[in-house]
């Protein structure tokens, strides 16, 4: 099986100039009526509430594809999917988690530096001293303590 490449290839091989013609009408008539163009890398838009509403009323109102409603708004594929299913995006919460994970990864973009955890920190060094002064009891189902060894 040739592809459409080859067969161009073999009909200008052959002198097929006509032919040709017809082959390159037929690729515009296919471009312009296209209704997602070929893909690209967008520029992300920041996601907001008010864009997550329009891409719910877009996806209410039309029989517009969650790709096609992307390239519309100017997002990517996979935020239209969160909005859609999950819906993520519809509250002007900050301390939403995607809101948070959007700020992280603007701040990990400007270099600023990683906010400390220290109230965090203090909780496992409690607990490994706890479990330090308790002693172990001999299990009767036999189970092996990386200590036994």
């Amino acid at each position: 099986m040739a592809t459409l490449k080859e067969f161009e290839e073999a009909l200008r091989e052959h002198g097929m100039n006509m032919a040709l013609a017809l082959l390159e009408r037929l690729r515009e008539r296919d471009r312009a009526t296209r209704t997602v163009k070929p893909a690209r890398r967008l520029t992300g838009q920041k996601m907001t509430p008010e864009l997550a509403r329009a891409i719910l009323d877009l996806h209410a109102s039309t029989g517009m594809t969650q790709q096609e409603i992307a390239f519309k708004v100017g997002v990517n594929q996979g935020r239209v999917n969160e909005v859609i299913k999950r819906g993520k995006w519809l509250s002007d919460d900050p301390h939403a988690p995607e809101a948070v994970a959007r700020d992280r990864a603007l701040a990990r973009l400007r270099g600023d530096p990683k906010p400390r955890k220290t109230a965090r920190a203090a909780k496992p060094a409690a607990r490994k001293d706890k479990a330090a002064a308790t002693p172990r009891r001999q299990g009767s189902q036999g189970q092996l303590v990386f200590g036994d060894l």
